[in-house]
């Protein structure tokens, strides 16, 4: 069965982005990009690429991890802003909403349903591992499903923000195993848990 992964940047003090709830790697964002932080994503998680990344970059690489995006309508439309419709056309990219009635590009599915149905039928599904972008809405909602948490975790603080879960998100304590970790020299690190079954 596939699962449900949330690979997620976070900063020290466990915020996905500043308050407003900008893209933080963007032109006006507070995350500084280290080279080898790049060079990791490029050679271990190609296909979290957004297309303008993958085409600056010469990336062509389909990925070993995902071939699903999941995406609340808040981050969907941090792209749309930004002219995109599409950042991942490489992957089956859903966008759950339910306020947008009509999707901007014909290869991102709009989902009205319940994210967690959705989710476990997605699961049932043959293929890879399901990507949890966000934002922290959506992993609210999702956050029983969530079967590995995968964070970029940044060497910042920024005292405030948008959480990694939504504060809306049930109150459920989880037990997590550290599965794998890299640790760059900028001082970036990759955390890999997997949960521990109840």
């Amino acid at each position: 069965m596939r699962k449900l992964v949330h690979y997620i940047g976070t900063t020290l003090d466990g915020f996905i982005a500043g308050p407003d709830g900008g893209d933080p790697t963007g032109p006006n964002g507070f995350w500084p990009i280290a080279e080898d932080y790049v060079q990791h994503l490029v050679t271990e998680y190609p296909e979290t690429l957004p297309v303008q990344a993958r085409q600056a970059l010469s990336v062509t690489a389909g990925g070993t991890h995902f071939d699903t995006v999941l995406e609340g309508r808040r981050s969907y439309e941090i792209g749309l802003a930004a002219g995109i419709t599409d950042a991942y056309p490489h992957l089956r990219h859903l966008v759950f909403s339910r306020t947008l009635t009509e999707s901007p590009n014909p290869a991102v599915e709009l989902v009205a349903d319940d994210p967690v149905a959705t989710v476990r039928r997605l699961k049932h599904q043959d293929g890879k591992d399901i990507w949890l972008l966000g934002g922290a809405g959506l992993a609210g909602s999702l956050y029983s499903e969530i079967d590995t948490l995968i964070l970029k975790v940044g060497p910042l603080t920024i005292g405030n923000g948008i959480p990694l879960f939504s504060r809306e998100a049930t109150f459920d304590p989880r037990t997590w195993t550290l599965a794998d970790h890299t640790v760059l020299k900028s001082g970036a690190v990759f955390l890999t848990y997997t949960r521990v079954s109840n």
